[in-house]
């Protein structure tokens, strides 16, 4: 015998359901009125919650993938300019394209504009107009113009210069 923490009934049998995000001892009474009971889970998401719940380890051990592997590959800049070109040697206007891709003309249009469309719809593009669209990666450097051994002025420098 407790307390129902819901309604506040002392000395009544009570069993512990979930109410939102959190567990509660409820009285049979709340449970039925709330209908706090067990609840199925539809088969779709039963199967998703069973996947997410499995673990997969990297090789160092950590739970889930890692996303740095996929740089390999990155979008080109000129991929609007690309998707242009490949439409129009196809003959083709923006509406033509867009149903062939099973996208709006609006999709199109920013494409064409340079807006970055989604991955999926990139594969689309690379795959009806037969173009590339992603381009091996290229590690961006930065480096010093000035290769002098002079270390520049610093504050120390600067106080220096004032006395």
């Amino acid at each position: 015998m407790a307390d129902c923490e819901l309604c506040g009934a002392m000395k009544v049998s009570v069993r512990h359901v979930k109410m939102g995000k959190t567990e509660v001892a409820a009285c049979s009474r709340c449970s039925d009125k709330m209908n706090l009971g067990p609840k199925e889970t539809a088969p779709g998401l039963a199967r998703a919650q069973n996947m997410r719940a499995r673990p997969s380890f990297s090789a160092k051990g950590k739970k889930g993938k890692d996303i740095m592997l996929k740089a390999e590959k990155e979008l080109a800049e000129d991929f609007s300019q690309r998707i242009l070109n490949a439409r129009k040697s196809k003959g083709w206007n923006q509406a033509t394209l867009g149903k062939r891709m099973a996208e709006t003309v609006n999709i199109i249009k920013a494409a064409e504009s340079g807006k970055r469309p989604t991955d999926s719809v990139l594969k689309k593009f690379e795959r009806v107009l037969s173009i590339t669209l992603f381009v091996a990666s290229t590690p961006s450097e930065t480096r010093r113009i000035d290769s002098s051994t002079s270390r520049g002025m610093t504050l120390g420098d600067y106080l220096e210069d004032i006395r």
